[in-house]
């Protein structure tokens, strides 16, 4: 298999992994990123996560408050440098975040490692989703 193809294969599992986050479980999105304190994230609904710790506790927080969702990446550019590679692409689909309908449509980099012989996710970066971020600001105003 190709670097390209092993970077593409280990894209489809943190899609497949987000999918499952969005519908409540977060759980599988730790198989496929690094558990490094270097990882990052920067998420539709703001912030930024630094080290797996977060970056999981993060997933975790979203998959609490996702149901029925459904998402992919379209647009895919890979690009591979020895040992890492990113992806761009945009991420569109739908999901319930709180108890609201939102829809997924934003640009975003992934960014892979190889580890161990194994393509791992160490960052993901997508543009601020309004929608998204007016669910988690009326969260807050109710708390």
């Amino acid at each position: 298999m190709s670097a390209e193809d092993e970077v593409r294969d280990a894209s489809n599992k943190f899609y497949a992994g987000l999918n499952r986050m969005a519908n409540g479980d977060a759980g599988p999105l730790a198989d496929i990123w690094s558990h490094s304190a270097t990882v990052t994230t920067m998420h539709p609904i703001g912030g930024r996560e630094v080290g797996w710790d977060q970056v999981r506790k993060s997933w975790e927080q979203v998959a609490q408050l996702s149901s029925g969702g459904q998402g992919k990446l379209s647009d895919r550019v890979i690009q591979i440098a020895g040992d890492a590679a990113y992806e761009l692409g945009v991420e569109r689909g739908q999901m319930t975040l709180a108890g609201q309908q939102v829809t997924i449509d934003h640009r975003v980099t992934n960014i892979y490692r190889r580890e161990a012989g194994a393509w791992k996710i160490v960052h993901h970066h997508s543009d601020i989703a309004p929608a998204m971020v007016d669910v988690v600001n009326r969260l807050k105003a109710k708390t």
